[in-house]
């Protein structure tokens, strides 16, 4: 039998361990949607695009990411020139490749991001009152304003990082490392965000959330981040971010860390067994 809710029961205070109920809300987000047959199908879609779109990433990568290091860094003519040549290009394709399956499937699936969050919502018996159609463009607005600002910001950190590549010894995986967290810290901001733009809040409150619950919103984003690597399963990646993404937002709204959401139409009634969801 389904639990009454899949919306995590978030500590009242941070703490540390929240990092692994960040990572342990993806395994919530895989049971939903393998226990509801719209989201299953949305999500089947969703992952047929995605496959899609990391294949082609990868193709591209594999023809063109030599020739970009090269237009650089001229490969070495000594053995260990030629390994720590190696070890760049491999570094950062990689590093490539996860900016690039964060960037392009999103803009790909946008038109069933909101439809996933929203049936996300149904299924944990949960949703907010419908929209009319004037908050229902303006929500399709911020959407894109915010989603625009957050990829500027995600590439505006790998820049600020780029030049470690030119430290000798050290500098590439330490940009790897580096990118890495940036990258989770980013997509626990994206996935987040979608359901929380949806409810019209401000991007403020966001990065109100990765500031005062950064365990739990690094754990989540460390999540998505590791699913990318999973063969097969990194198909699904999108959509289980999007539904792992809206059910931390409920859980957020239950513990009480976010007021009632500005598109509410009427009184917001705090869930059953919660405590008021304004502060």
């Amino acid at each position: 039998m389904r639990p009454a809710s899949p919306v995590p029961t978030l500590s009242p205070r941070p703490r540390l361990s929240d990092f692994f109920q960040g990572v342990g809300v993806l395994g919530r987000a895989f049971r939903l949607i393998f226990g509801s047959r719209r989201l299953f199908l949305l999500s089947s879609l969703c992952a047929a695009l995605t496959a899609v779109a990391l294949v082609a990433l990868a193709v591209l990568l594999y023809r063109y990411a030599p020739g970009l290091l090269e237009s650089v860094w001229a490969r070495p003519e000594s053995w260990y020139g030629r390994a720590a040549w190696s070890v760049a290009l491999i570094l950062g394709a990689l590093v490539a490749w996860v900016v690039g399956a964060n960037v392009v499937p999103p803009l790909l699936l946008t038109p069933l991001q909101d439809p996933l969050s929203e049936a996300t919502e149904a299924e944990c018996a949960q949703a907010d009152a419908v929209l009319c159609p004037a908050s229902f463009l303006r929500s399709m607005t911020t959407g894109l304003l915010h989603t625009l600002a957050r990829m500027a910001l995600l590439f505006l950190g790998l820049a600020v990082l780029l030049p470690l590549n030119l430290v000798p010894g050290v500098g590439s995986l330490a940009f790897t490392v580096l990118a890495s967290v940036w990258t989770m810290l980013w997509m626990a901001a994206e996935h987040l965000a979608a359901p929380m733009t949806r409810h019209l809040y401000p991007f403020a409150q966001v990065r109100r959330m990765l500031r005062e619950r950064r365990a739990l919103c690094l754990g989540f984003g460390a999540g998505v981040y590791l699913l990318l690597w999973v063969p097969i399963l990194n198909t699904f990646f999108l959509p289980v971010a999007v539904v792992g993404g809206t059910l931390l937002y409920r859980g957020l709204r239950e513990a009480g860390d976010l007021p009632p959401p500005p598109d509410a139409l009427g009184p917001a009634n705090p869930p059953s067994g919660g405590r008021p969801e304004a502060k």
